[in-house]
């Protein structure tokens, strides 16, 4: 049984359209929380998030039998909070449990003030959401955006949009990758799994695991130690590369020991009658042992035999496998190892679309990211890129989706070109293109500089989750904004200077 919100309040609980929000706080959790108190006031925008947050629930359950899940507005509340605020799980468990104003717009009053969330349920409960649920909201979020900017009176009831787009770098949870620790790795991975399910299943000869994984890693640390030295001195030279052979040598001999008796117990694993229900795990340990051999292989070419291994055979993680290597050629980040993403935002400040970059550069993107940002807003009247997005297909074919296009081409421009990006309303696009950048900033600031979620699927559901939140810090923003103005203008909020600062006292 699960539902989205309780209709009935408890005793004691306090109406979300009713909390008090801190104005005179200066930090992200009262924005964030202004946002969402606005989705569930709003009641048009309300009904569409809980007819989304709906689909969520699995079909066949019945939301009034069973026993009770968490509700779906609370898994939004803190998954939006816990992204935004750049959190991993522990410190959100400990502000879901602790932060009052936070437990009001979860629903908590007097009655359950002593109510406590553990940390697997935190975790179980946010990673439901799926990145095509979350951009439904977002959409939902965004069009709650541009109504109050309407009401304010800031632009017709019809707004035009003028997007910015621009692609950065999210990092994956790694470490630094080189074909020797990835190969330990694996073998670490192999025996400790393997150990594991041996025990399990009364089969002999892993007793030593924890000691042989010891093993691997001494070999390992001598292997990587040799690896560093650097001389001019020919003779020396020589001598440390026989040296360094010799290591690695000695290193996939002994892993490669392990990968033998892995298979071998593999093999009886599969004859044993009481292997039922350990397929998966046998299947992991699998894809570890292919691991291994792909980096044993690759040791031995580039050290023993002296090739140079091409980039498209590298892997830089065996944990995270769609992690790349990017190199951007900024100053002072010589690479990321990451996904690029690109998003669009428009000029109030709200993102449109995003689009995760597997295997992708700017140029192959610009055009499928505008066609799926017109399918959703199709007042999206005119876009601005940098260079990297530019090739002659994508001038062509960015013209019929955009009424103005500013894309500044590479390399030498002819008369028409410079005719062109010298007009006036090129130049201002131009000039209003790097406020893209603070939006990017804002992402990273608010979760999306590494992702700590595991697999392709965690990283879409993160970068997704991120944008969301942003956007409903956004949202919060203009509120905040406008209730900070009408205090001021009823004379409850005043602005004084002191030490030559300004203070905002009620």
């Amino acid at each position: 049984m699960r539902k989205v919100i309780q209709p009935q309040k408890k005793l004691g609980q306090a109406d979300i359209a009713n909390i008090k929000i801190n104005l005179k706080c200066r930090d992200e959790m009262p924005k964030i929380l202004l946002g969402l108190q606005q989705i569930y006031c709003d009641l048009e925008i309300r009904e569409k998030v809980f007819k989304t947050l709906e689909e969520l629930i699995p079909k066949g359950i019945s939301p009034d039998s069973g026993r009770p899940g968490m509700e779906l507005w609370k898994i939004l509340v803190l998954g939006c909070v816990k992204l935004n605020c750049n959190w991993d799980y522990d410190k959100l468990h400990d502000i879901a449990n602790n932060h009052k104003t936070l437990r009001e717009m979860l629903g908590h009053g007097i009655i359950d003030e002593g109510y406590q969330y553990n940390l697997q349920t935190l975790k179980d409960n946010v990673s439901l959401f799926t990145p095509e649920i979350l951009e439904q909201l977002n959409r939902i979020v965004v069009g709650c955006g541009h109504r109050q900017l309407t009401l304010s009176g800031k632009k017709n009831e019809k707004l035009e949009l003028n997007g910015r787009c621009d692609s950065f770098v999210v990092e994956t949870d790694v470490h630094y990758p080189t074909d020797i620790n990835l190969l330990f790795d694996a073998i670490r991975k192999v025996v400790t799994l393997i150990s594991r399910l041996c025990f399990k299943e009364g089969i002999g000869g892993w007793h030593k695991g924890d000691y042989n994984i010891k093993r691997a890693k001494q070999l390992f640390r001598k292997a990587q130690k040799l690896s560093r030295f650097k001389s001019k001195n020919e003779t020396r030279k020589a001598q440390r590369e026989a040296m360094i052979k010799k290591a690695h040598q000695a290193y996939i001999e002994l892993v490669e020991l392990f990968l033998d008796r892995t298979e071998e117990s593999l093999l009886e694993l599969k004859k044993s009658e009481s292997c039922s229900g350990v397929d998966v795990k046998i299947s992991e340990i699998e894809n570890y042992v292919k691991h291994a051999y792909r980096q044993i292989d690759q040791i031995r070419r580039r050290v023993i035999k002296g090739e140079s291994i091409p980039h498209n055979e590298k892997i830089f993680s065996i944990f995270e496998e769609h992690t790349e290597w990017i190199s951007k050629g900024k100053a002072g980040v010589p690479q990321e190892l990451g996904l690029r993403v690109c998003i669009l935002e428009d000029q109030y400040g709200f993102i449109l679309h995003h689009r995760v970059m597997e295997k992708e550069t700017d140029d192959e993107v610009a055009v499928p990211v505008i066609a799926e940002t017109k399918k959703k807003y199709l007042n999206l009247k005119s876009c601005s890129f940098d260079k990297g997005f530019h090739s002659p297909q994508n001038q062509k074919e960015l013209k019929d989706l955009l009424e103005l296009l500013i894309l500044p081409k590479k390399g030498k421009l002819t008369e028409s070109d410079k005719i062109k990006e010298h007009s006036t309303e090129f130049l201002r696009g131009r000039q209003k293109h790097s406020g893209v950048e603070s939006a990017i900033n804002g992402l990273e600031n608010h979760g999306l500089d590494r992702c700590l979620d595991r697999g392709i699927p965690g990283f879409n559901r993160y970068v997704s989750f991120a944008i969301l939140a942003r956007n409903i810090e956004t949202l919060g923003s203009l509120i905040h904004k406008r209730q900070v103005k009408s205090l001021k203008r009823r004379g409850k909020l005043k602005t004084i200077s002191g030490n030559g600062q300004k203070l905002k006292v009620a």
